[in-house]
């Protein structure tokens, strides 16, 4: 017999994570790593088990992600938001909670390009008139 498992893809800025929830004792991975080590600051690892806590499924589901591009705050978006889609597969009841909660939602901020003639995106040059 094989052990279901529930995939999904997270995203946040430039951030990509691919996300499998299998059963299991409440572990989360996150590139081969525990998610302590890998996420530092309490912030973001408060924010990956946002959903599962709203979910209800602490403690029961092993959580695996691979994350590649962007900061460790994007990373952290993306990966919540991978987890948020896995449990959506796995009890669709759950859809309306997360979604209220803003977990289903991507994140559609990103960089906004230099433009030339500009200092950044929209700083200008300082203006001499002499």
């Amino acid at each position: 017999m094989t052990e279901i498992k529930y995939n999904a893809t997270g995203r946040r800025k430039t951030s990509v994570a691919s996300v499998s929830i299998s059963p299991g004792d409440g572990q989360i991975v996150v590139n081969k790593k525990p998610v302590d080590t890998y996420f530092p600051r309490e912030t973001l690892r408060m924010m990956i088990r946002q959903p599962i806590e709203l979910a209800g499924i602490t403690g029961k589901y092993n959580i695996t992600a691979k994350v590649t591009g962007g900061g460790l705050t994007g990373q952290a978006g993306a990966v919540r938001h991978g987890i948020s889609r896995a449990i959506v597969d796995m009890n669709s009841d759950l859809r309306l909670r997360l979604k209220k909660e803003g977990f289903l939602t991507r994140d559609p901020r990103e960089k906004e390009r230099k433009k030339y003639g500009q200092k950044g995106a929209r700083r200008r040059f300082q203006f001499s008139k002499r």
